[in-house]
This record gives structure tokens, sequence and C-alpha cells, in this order.
């Protein structure tokens, strides 16, 4: 009996144990591997020569393209969150207003560009982008505007970055916040009609809240996944002109595989780690209260 108690009790933990073991492996030694190596020299194999503490650290942050990297990630992630987020509320509350099969068209081509592979993407926009034959140009043109370098600006190269992930990624968003708007029940507008409270009101003080789980979900989400961008900036500039679009992942790509100095690139990534988990914290600290979960 006593035995069956014990198999009782660590049954869950046996159900969780594979999945534990996949996190151990593939997240948590990662993880640690990445921090002990930012600790040492090592040759371009990855084997440890020496111990040096935190003079990686030093190094990297006394340089002129880690401080861009890490500026230029900034740039990127703020305006990233400030654009897609904005513009997919607004595409949310404007075709989740009504089901029609126009919105139920509008919601699937706005989806399509998610699916759609970012190397793919970059490689049009790229093109389109060009100063001497891009469609971009000849459109500004057309309507009597001047021209634009785009990629080969240091002044636009970022912008245009940002664009170009802005519009693969709006469509996702906006889906998500849709079914999130469709989810709250139809009664508690009624009764704000019966108020006569205005469509600003009714946005502000019913729909927002409402609706604030899931864009406290999408907040986070984005910024992860800005402080990673790497593929659009790969493929569009390859972190220039003159390291105008180097990103911190793309900082840790050269120097593993360019300059083949590992210990660096891992005192980049956790730098690059220790940032997200800022973010998140500050996040959930300043935001979590103001989540209204029904």
């Amino acid at each position: 009996m006593g035995q069956g108690k014990i198999i009782r009790k660590a049954e869950p933990y046996l159900w969780l144990l594979p999945s534990m073991i996949l996190f151990g492996v593939f997240t948590f030694y990662p993880f640690l591997s990445t921090i002990i190596k930012s600790l040492f020299i090592l040759d371009s194999r990855g084997s440890i020569m020496h111990f040096v503490g935190l003079e990686n650290y030093e190094k990297i942050f006394k340089t002129s393209e880690f401080q861009k990297a890490l500026v230029n990630t900034g740039y990127y992630s703020l305006f990233m969150i400030l654009i897609v987020l904005g513009c997919s509320l607004i595409f949310a509350v404007w075709l989740g207003s009504r089901a029609t099969k126009m919105n139920s068209f509008t919601q699937a081509a706005a989806f399509l560009p998610h699916i759609i592979s970012m190397v793919s993407i970059g490689l049009i926009f790229q093109q389109m982008m060009d100063p001497d034959f891009g469609v971009f140009n000849s459109v500004l043109k057309a309507l009597g505007l001047p021209a634009s370098q785009f990629l080969r600006s240091s002044d636009t190269a970022l912008a245009s970055v940002i664009f170009t992930s802005a519009w693969k990624s709006i469509g996702y968003y906006t889906l998500i916040l849709i079914a999130a708007l469709q989810s709250i029940p139809q009664s508690i507008y009624e009764a704000a009609d019966l108020d006569n409270a205005g469509k600003c009101r009714t946005f502000f003080k019913i729909t927002l809240p409402l609706i604030s789980p899931q864009i406290f979900f999408v907040l986070i989400v984005m910024t992860i996944g800005n402080f990673k961008v790497f593929e659009t900036i790969r493929v569009m500039t390859a972190g220039g002109p003159n390291n105008a679009t180097t990103s911190l992942v793309y900082y840790i790509y050269n120097k593993v595989f360019m300059d083949f100095n590992v210990g660096r690139a891992a005192a980049g990534g956790v730098v690059l780690l220790v940032l997200v988990g800022i973010m998140t914290v500050l996040y959930f600290v300043s935001l979590s209260k103001k989540v209204h979960y029904q």
C-alpha cells in the first residue's frame, strides 16, 4: 500500500520527466554553456583555452560596433512595438466590427504575409527598394516626390527594415486581437448603448480593458521577437551600411562566423538574455496589475 501511494505521488513527475529532459538538453544546458563560455577565451572550434573572467564583457561594451548594435536593437524594438501594435489594434477594431464576407477575405489576406518566409520577403522588398530600379522609387517619382536611397543610406536603412518587418507582422497580431474582440459578450456593448456611452468611451472603458490580457501577451511576445531580429537584417542589409542596421543577434553571428571569437559572442548572448529578462520583468511589474482578466 505504501508503494502504491509513492507511485501515485510520483506519477505526475514521471509524466513531466520527458519534457523536463528536453528542456534541460535544449534550453538549460545551452543557457549555462553560454554563460560559462563568456568567461573564457575560446578557439574557432569553441574549445576553451583560458579563463578571462569579465574581460569579454568589458571589451564588447567598449567597441562602437556593439554599442551601435544595442542602440539599433532598442530603436527597432520600440518602433516595431508602436507601429505593429498600434496598426494591429486599429485593423482589429475595423475588421472585427462586422462579420461580412469582405472582412473575412481581408482577414485571410492580412494573415498571408505571416506564412511567407522572412527570407523571401526580405529579398522581395530589397528589390522593391532598389534606388535605381525599385518599385517604391518609381511610385515616389510618379507622385512628384524625391527618390530615396532606402537600404543604401545609413539614415533610412533601419527604417526600411522596420517597415518590411512590420508589413509581415501586422496581419498575424491583428487576427489575435480580432479573436479577443469577438470573445467579448455583446450584452456588455448593449448595456453601454442603453447608458448612452459614446464610441470612444466604450472603446477605452470596455473594449481595451477586456482585451488587455491579449494585448499584454502580444507585447511580451513582440518584445522578445524584436530583440532577436536577424533574418531581415541578414538578407536585406547584412548589418550595413556602416553598421546602421546591426542588431545584437547579428553582432553575435558576426563574432562567431566572421571573427571566430566565440567568447565575445557568448558575452553578447548573455547581454541579450539579460536585456530580454529585464524588459519582461518590467512589463509584469508595471503592467500586470492593469490587465483585467475576466
